[in-house]
C-alpha cells in the first residue's frame, strides 16, 4: 500500500523570534527596504510582508512591556509614557 502525497500546509510556520528588540528592529528595517525596492517576486513579497508584520508586532509588545515596567517603577506618581 502506497502513501498518498501529503499536501503542503499553507499555515504559517513558527516565526524565529529576534534575540533582542534592536535585532528585531534592524531586521524589520531591512525588510521594509526590500519591500520598497519593488524588485521582489510576488511569493517572496508575501513572505517578507508576513515576517515584517510578525516583527512589528513583536517589537510593539516589547515596547509595551517596557512601558508597563516604567509605570510600575513610577508607582508613587503614575505617569503615562510620553515617548516620542
Amino acid at each position: 500500500m502506497t502513501k498518498a502525497a501529503t499536501p503542503k500546509s499553507t499555515a504559517p510556520q513558527p516565526e524565529a523570534v529576534p534575540t533582542s528588540y534592536e535585532a528585531g528592529l534592524k531586521e524589520l528595517e531591512q525588510l521594509v527596504a526590500q519591500l520598497e525596492s519593488g524588485q521582489m517576486p510576488l511569493a517572496d513579497l508575501l513572505q517578507t510582508y508576513q515576517r515584517g508584520a510578525f516583527l512589528l508586532n513583536h517589537c510593539r509588545q516589547q515596547l509595551q512591556a517596557v512601558e508597563d515596567q516604567i509605570q510600575v517603577l513610577e508607582a508613587g506618581s503614575l505617569k503615562p509614557w510620553a515617548g516620542e
